[in-house]
């Protein structure tokens, strides 16, 4: 059994994912991740990514059967192609300096076969921050965040607490004042390295793991 994604380009009408779910699960096939949007004002698109498939070409056989499905595409996932994320908040100077820092030490990972992506958004004041810590929860393939500021606490810190017991991902902050830093799993003071250090602590082929610092872990 494999893993496959599937892209389904659909007539925009009410039922369509109903049919289409129905049809994967009557070949006992799990659906991991799903995402729906109107590509025009006729049309709509489903993207599925399916765990255990045994036969991917019955299956679509069967889908495209369906008189609601006008075009479907089998490719890669999206943890195939851009594999584990991090994601950087704060201020926009720290958040550039660590995501150089990410993705030259991503650079190296990448090339000996891992797939880590990085993805920055610069974002100030308590609550835009804190709503975009929480929105993390519904993102996929997150596995590290840094948080990159001059001082974060209240509704931030709240915030990751949150998230962590959520999702199992590493949370890194710059040192700085607040009550952020309470909450992460490593403190790093030179924005740079922090991006380095995200990547390594995610990677398969690096032998850095976050859980041992623990009680030891400012830098």
């Amino acid at each position: 059994m494999k893993n496959y994604a599937l892209t389904i380009k659909t007539k925009e009408q009410e039922g369509v994912l109903g049919e289409i779910t129905d049809i994967i699960s009557k070949f006992g096939i799990n659906i991991s991740y799903v995402h729906v949007y109107v590509e025009q004002v006729e049309f709509g698109t489903v993207n599925l990514e399916l765990d255990d498939v045994d036969d991917i070409d019955k299956l679509i056989a069967e889908l495209e059967t369906l008189d609601s499905v006008v075009e479907l595409e089998c490719h890669g996932s999206l943890n195939d192609i851009f594999g584990k994320r991090i994601i950087i908040f704060g201020g926009g100077a720290q958040v550039s300096a660590v995501a150089s820092g990410a993705i030259a030490e991503a650079d190296r990972h990448n090339i000996r076969g891992e797939r880590i992506s990085v993805d920055t958004i610069p974002l100030v004041g308590e609550d835009n921050i804190s709503e975009a810590v929480l929105a993390l929860s519904r993102l996929p393939r997150v596995k590290a965040l840094v948080l990159a500021g001059s001082l974060m606490g209240g509704k931030i810190a709240d915030a990751v607490r949150k998230l962590k017991s959520e999702k199992d991902l590493v949370v890194i902050t710059l040192n700085m004042p607040g009550r952020v830093t309470d909450e992460a799993d490593l403190i790093v003071t030179d924005p740079t390295q922090a991006g380095v250090m995200a990547v390594m602590a995610i990677a398969n082929t690096a032998v850095f793991d976050v859980k041992r610092l623990k009680g030891n872990n400012k830098f």
